[in-house]
């Protein structure tokens, strides 16, 4: 009766050789894919911000030159390679007068995350222009909040002056119903695209609630170190 058996152990020896091997090619493949990570991410960051900094001159209109800060619990910081913090970034026109500060927010759309840039005038005390980094937005639909001309006509001068404790929004950024709009804090949606109109919505008050309040009271440190002129570096 105890035949079988050594016919049964002959079937199953292979069986340690081949998850050797699988256990090889999968540690190499791990390796593997460490490996072009790392080589990749200086690049992918780099484009990253390149991308941002561009974006600052469209969000801060007139700009010619910018600063990054990094967003402290009570103060703003010149930004310095390895600083970690949420970053901001300051907007100058040729003379060295603060424009603007363009703001880094997201939210969720109806696809993925919606990454944009905006840019808030201390001036009125209003966003004054968005700019999409990054979405999967349907095309044709949601992605329509990067052309229509009535949907970006909203943050011509979007409401976004802060409480009188300076702790929040006076009014939540909030996006209505296409053509209610009757406040300067409301945003105007787009038919057949609420819910991508609504993130960006969202991903404005959410960013201006919890930037703003530590920004404003240090504005005047980004207008008195505007960025030296290029000579000057």
């Amino acid at each position: 009766m105890s035949a079988p058996a050594p016919e049964a152990a002959r079937q199953a020896a292979p069986t340690l050789p081949m998850l050797l091997v699988l256990t090889g090619i999968a540690m190499l493949s791990g390796l593997l894919v460490v490996m072009v990570y790392q080589l990749t991410k200086p690049a992918i960051e780099a484009n990253q911000l390149a991308a941002i900094e561009a974006a600052v001159f469209q969000v801060v209109p007139g700009a010619v030159s910018q600063s990054t800060y990094v967003v402290g619990k009570d103060s703003l910081t010149p930004y310095a390679k390895g600083m970690s913090g949420e970053r901001v970034y300051a907007g100058y026109d040729k003379d060295g007068k603060l424009l603007g500060v363009a703001i880094n927010a997201g939210a969720q759309g109806y696809a993925g995350m919606i990454y944009l840039l905006y840019g808030y005038d201390p001036a009125c005390q209003c966003i004054r222009g968005i700019k999409v980094l990054k979405m999967v937005e349907t095309p044709g639909l949601g992605d329509k909040i990067l052309s229509n001309q009535d949907f970006l006509a909203n943050f011509e001068a979007l409401d976004a002056k802060l409480n009188a404790d300076g702790t929040a929004l006076a009014n939540p950024i909030v996006t209505v119903k296409h053509g209610t709009k009757t406040d300067p804090w409301q945003i105007d949606a787009i038919s057949g695209a609420t819910i991508s109109s609504n993130a960006v919505g969202k991903a404005l008050d959410q960013a201006g609630q919890r930037l703003l309040p530590k920004i404003v009271p240090h504005l005047a440190i980004l207008r008195d170190n505007p960025p030296k002129p290029e000579a000057e570096k």
